[in-house]
């Protein structure tokens, strides 16, 4: 496939963002921005967070790592941690989100400072920023990557331009709608991935000449199928990835401005848990779709002959731009470009908004009854900080291309697991202690200190802890925190 053929797919489907964003970003006020002044249909909410979650890692890393055995998510071992999932979006929409909807919450780490005060609500704050930048990073990173070796390469352009013309394309799309044109763009960028997926799935079966049946006795069949690990010292036994799964849910999605501003835009809780319930069970169906591809592509590599790269994140795009029918290729590259917007646009509307409101204080302004030429003013701020998060993530993006060697979701989890556990626990403690705690720098002090101890004890056992780091973080926050409280006024 040519690198301009490949080119114009990627304008044509970002033109068909702008249209959607003309569509919906025609109220360009903060609030429409921040909460998409809560009319989001839930439906649309839980189809279109399906993309959000999943992202180019899940498109291409996760595939592409089922045949890695020596990796923790090697085999179908991935299912564990997504079987955990469900009970932690449970818990999401039974605790949480009555808690954020109770409170009419624009950014969800405003419970921090009712519950505690200004240094805690910064804390948790700071962190969310910190772990949606590495995160929003990976992801675009790993679709610049592909865009590198299969389009940029051939035209000798640099690594750098290749990042800043994607940032700059996203940035401009989501500049005026936010939230309000998210939801919209989601649902279209989830369309295009799943179908890119399973028309992927459809080609390798008919070239196998496998029907469905066939198909499902040749995956289950095969040495990738296997699901479930029970020796507790490995990183893969059950428990430690379905527990873990369930506080990577709550954590990741739960206590992520990213996801729940979402979760937000709906009319009330009703329509919210619906939105929950109904895309966690989706969603592990769609898990389950994504390692039976990762299999069926290794079998079918194997059946013709085909040598595969080293690098298991190059597994998936290799096959389907060198080897798949012109059309599973273009499929597929809309699909990735849809991975990778529905991540990036959504963190970066998330990270504009969170530095909006918890940090500029643009919710305490508003509520002053400030004139209309200052609420120009902030809008213009609202710019700026957009601005700023964009060439943000473009200079975290550069650092992983000199230094990540391993497979991106790998990398992603590692990070996640260090830098969402002090929210886990400023969270748990508030809303099961019924404790105050001395509020002040001595609470970002735990936050920081909790990750660092945990990264001893996982070093100290081998790294053998896998997952369950990110808990272990949050109960050393919560046990630092209890050191900190005093009783409750």
């Amino acid at each position: 496939m040519s690198p301009t053929l490949i080119i114009t797919l990627v304008l044509g489907y970002i033109l068909l963002l702008f249209v959607v964003s003309l569509i919906t970003g025609k109220d360009s006020s903060n609030e429409a921005f921040f909460i998409g002044k809560k009319e989001s249909p839930w439906y649309v909410v839980a189809f279109g967070m399906i993309g959000a979650s999943l992202s180019g890692v899940t498109f291409i890393s996760v595939p592409g790592v089922i045949g890695n055995f020596d990796s923790i998510n090697g085999h179908f071992s991935y299912m564990q941690v997504a079987l955990g999932y469900i009970v932690g979006y449970f818990i999401i929409a039974t605790v949480l989100m009555p808690l954020y909807y109770r409170l009419n919450l624009t950014s969800i780490y405003s419970y921090l400072y009712e519950r505690f005060g200004w240094w805690s609500y910064k804390t948790g704050a700071g962190f969310f920023i910190l772990s949606r930048t590495i995160g929003a990073s990976f992801r675009l990173f790993l679709v610049a990557l592909v865009l590198q070796e299969f389009v940029f390469n051939a035209w000798n352009v640099p690594f750098f331009i290749n990042v800043l013309f994607t940032l700059a394309l996203i940035w401009v799309y989501t500049l005026r709608g936010g939230i309000k044109t998210i939801v919209w763009t989601d649902t279209l960028q989830t369309t295009f991935m799943l179908l890119a997926v399973c028309a992927a799935v459809y080609w390798m079966a008919s070239d196998l000449g496998l029907g469905i049946g066939g198909l499902v006795q040749t995956i289950s069949d095969s040495e990738y199928s296997k699901m479930f690990f029970w020796t507790a010292s490995e990183d893969r036994y059950f428990f430690k990835q379905f527990i873990s799964g369930a506080f990577i849910a709550i954590a990741m999605t739960g206590l992520d401005q990213d996801m729940m501003q979402k979760n937000n835009s709906c009319k009330n809780i009703s329509e919210g848990q619906k939105n929950m319930f109904t895309f966690s069970i989706v969603l592990f169906f769609i898990n389950l779709l994504f390692v039976s591809l990762g299999a069926l592509m290794y079998i079918y590599a194997s059946s013709k002959g085909i040598e595969l790269p080293t690098r298991t994140d190059h597994v998936f795009p290799t096959l389907a731009l060198s080897h798949f029918s012109p059309i599973i290729g273009i499929l597929f590259l809309i699909g990735l470009i849809a991975a990778a917007y529905s991540s990036a646009d959504s963190a970066l509307t998330a990270l504009t908004t969170s530095f909006c409101v918890d940090f500029l204080g643009f919710e305490e302004k508003t509520e002053k009854g400030i004139q209309t030429a200052q609420q120009g003013g902030l809008q213009k701020t609202r710019y700026i900080v957009h601005i700023g998060f964009t060439f943000l993530v473009f200079l975290v993006i550069m650092i992983f291309h000199y230094i990540l060697e391993t497979d991106v979701v790998t990398a992603l989890f590692k990070v996640a697991l260090y830098t969402y556990g002090p929210l886990l626990g400023l969270y748990a403690f508030g809303l099961f202690i019924k404790r105050d705690i001395n509020d002040g720098p001595w609470v970002l002090l735990i936050a920081i200190g909790a990750p660092l101890l945990g990264y001893v004890i996982n070093y100290l056992t081998n790294n053998s802890l896998g997952f369950l780091i990110l808990p272990i973080n949050g109960l050393l926050t919560f046990i630092g925190l209890m050191l900190i409280s005093k009783s409750q006024k």
